[in-house]
């Protein structure tokens, strides 16, 4: 009998090897409907109701929206403000309703819920074999922000580190998790480094007024665009391009705009930094010495953008009540060459 079953799991795995390879070890392509294409994620209406999520194919054939519901028969929450990966997973961070749901992000299976340990969760990373969500906390509270450690075992929270005012994007680096302070529904001029070996953070960098975005280049530096401090708060502050040496976590050099200007929206596609600006989209070159301002597309407006392999995929929120759009435009012609409807509010693009 014990022989029996050896053989019986050796077959087995043997058809598993073949599955995930074929005759020249070469490794197959993931399995899943919604495998190599566009996710978006859509925050739906604020009030009430529920976020969704929309898939795209990559030959922009075929859009399916809603696909969490009509793979799991249940919704996500309100508000869906992000998605997040950590290998085959997904970490879909529903915001008002203080909720992670965890799916196979190319069957969209469901496989767990994160519901303890968040307030007002806004985005994840994964860094160290542990997840990172940033969370506003109470917003009547300057005081109570932190980032939440997750354990991908078991999928929930096992700590948080306390961080200054409004946490949002984050991004990580080796051990390193980089955390910009737009300032929730007020205003903040930081960027936390964390170490994710001893989940502490171990410098506090001051940037622009309300940073909103970051990448990281081939080389390692983080550009951060804090869009300054709006006229309403009759204390407007321009808008900051700042580039930051990782091996040392010190601000390198600052590119500032006009006093009216308050740019967002930042993306890297190559040796080129893009970012939104008053109706248009900009570039500038990673090896410039000022703030180029060359005009990469006119005309627009975006609740959201992402460049990726020379393409723009920018999203229209319309009246915040109904059901969004997402175009698609080649950057080489300028030109739409595809406009999709997706759920309310599209908030975030990702490519899977």
């Amino acid at each position: 009998m014990k022989i029996r079953n050896v053989f019986l799991s050796l077959f087995i795995i043997g058809l598993s090897w073949s599955c995930s390879n074929d005759d020249n070890g070469e490794v197959h392509e993931p399995m899943g409907d919604y495998a190599n294409g566009i996710l978006v994620s859509n925050e739906g209406p604020f009030s009430n109701g529920t976020g969704t999520v929309s898939f795209i194919s990559e030959d922009l054939s075929v859009v399916n929206n809603g696909i969490f519901k009509s793979t799991n028969d249940e919704d996500l929450g309100n508000v869906v403000q992000s998605i997040g990966f950590s290998g085959e997973e997904a970490f879909i961070v529903a915001n008002v309703s203080n909720n992670i749901n965890v799916v196979n992000r190319y069957t969209f299976e469901k496989i767990a819920s994160i519901t303890e340990g968040l307030n007002n969760p806004r985005y994840f990373i994964e860094a160290n074999g542990k997840g990172y969500v940033t969370n506003w906390g109470d917003t009547a509270d300057d005081t109570d922000d932190y980032v939440a450690i997750i354990n991908l075992q078991n999928y929930t929270v096992e700590g948080i580190i306390s961080v200054v005012l409004g946490p949002e994007a984050i991004l990580s680096k080796g051990d390193m998790v980089y955390v910009a302070h737009q300032g929730a529904w007020g205003q903040n001029n930081k960027v936390s480094v964390i170490n994710t070996t001893s989940n502490e953070v171990v410098k506090t960098l001051t940037v622009g007024d309300v940073p909103n975005s970051m990448q990281l280049d081939a080389s390692g530096n983080l550009w951060v665009l804090a869009s300054g401090k709006p006229a309403y708060t009759e204390d407007e502050t321009a808008g900051v391009l700042s580039k930051i040496n990782t091996s040392t976590n010190e601000v390198d050099t600052n590119f500032d705009f006009e006093i009216t200007e308050h740019p967002g929206k930042l993306n890297l596609d190559g040796s080129t930094l893009y970012y939104y600006l008053g109706g248009s989209v900009y570039k500038h070159n990673l090896s410039g010495t000022s703030l180029d301002r060359e005009s990469a597309l006119d005309d627009v407006s975006f609740y959201t953008m992402v460049v990726n392999n020379g393409r723009l995929y920018g999203t229209d929120a319309g009246d915040y009540a109904s059901n969004g759009t997402i175009a698609v435009y080649d950057l080489s012609t300028e030109l739409a060459l595809e406009t999709f409807t997706v759920g309310i509010i599209p908030g975030g693009i990702y490519f899977n």
